[in-house]
């Protein structure tokens, strides 16, 4: 007999699972009595399902370890000799097996969930910081170009510089406007000035013709120029606190800052 062609018939692994017939079973047996590398072999085949089944750590039901039990015990009451693996052990081994693939299908269904879950997770910090920065970038690109746009009136010929200084209201009170007289634009930049309460505004007047000329309100929080209303054919500039919103005629008496315009500056 061919040992090495009966073994890689598989007959001895349905053996060991119960899958083949009497009348196999009997044959199966009677040669593994004649050969034992056959029998080397099943053990071999035994030990392996046995592993695979107990690395799972699996503790099969009760009743399955009282029939093993009972069958150990039956048969050693009897002359020794080979026992093959019987639907009871082989429900054993094919029940703890089936559970444990079942239980490992299930840990990586759940694992790959929650990897999923966790790249969902990441994706969305990343898009949400990737918005974030490019949110940040354009604050910076507009405060940039505030700047560059600022600089580029501030150095133009274009524009007279006027110098505003404190009056005995607010003596330390500095601010400069920025005065086109071709253009009739005006920019207002503050270096100093008191705070006021939230009811009022400063306001910034233009005399033209004599005659103080609404050049706009503002909040002293702001940073760089400040566009104001055009003026045409100003004289002087001044900036007095006036109820929020405005007045049509100036409060002198609460004058903050004046300047005369400069047409030909040394």
């Amino acid at each position: 007999m061919n040992t090495q062609e009966y073994i890689s018939s598989g007959i001895l692994e349905s053996y060991a699972l119960g899958e083949v017939t009497e009348s196999e079973r009997v044959s199966v047996e009677q040669t593994l009595k004649q050969h034992p590398e056959l029998r080397e072999e099943l053990r071999m085949i035994e030990e392996t399902l046995e592993k695979l089944v107990f690395d799972s750590s699996l503790t099969p039901p009760a009743h399955v370890k009282e029939k093993v039990m009972s069958r150990i015990n039956s048969s050693s009451k009897t002359e020794a000799k080979i026992v093959a693996l019987y639907p009871e052990q082989v429900w054993k081994y094919a029940t703890a097996a089936s559970v444990a693939i079942a239980l490992f299908a299930s840990f990586m269904a759940f694992q790959y969930h929650q990897l999923w879950k966790a790249d969902s997770i990441e994706l969305a910090q990343i898009k949400s910081e990737n918005q974030r920065i490019a949110e940040e970038y354009n604050v910076v690109n507009q405060k940039l170009d505030k700047i560059q746009g600022d600089l580029t009136i501030m150095e133009s010929t274009a524009f007279i510089k006027v110098i505003l200084k404190g009056t005995d209201n607010d003596k330390n009170a500095l601010a400069s406007v920025y005065w086109n007289s071709s253009t009739q634009e005006v920019f207002l930049n503050i270096q100093q000035l008191k705070a006021i309460s939230k009811e009022n505004q400063f306001q910034l007047w233009a005399i033209v013709d004599g005659k103080p000329v609404d050049a706009g309100v503002f909040d002293s929080n702001f940073a760089g120029l400040l566009k104001m209303k055009s003026i045409n054919g100003a004289v002087a500039f001044a900036v007095t606190v006036e109820p929020r919103g405005g007045k049509e005629n100036p409060s002198l008496e609460t004058m903050r800052l004046i300047g005369n315009v400069e047409r030909n500056p040394s």
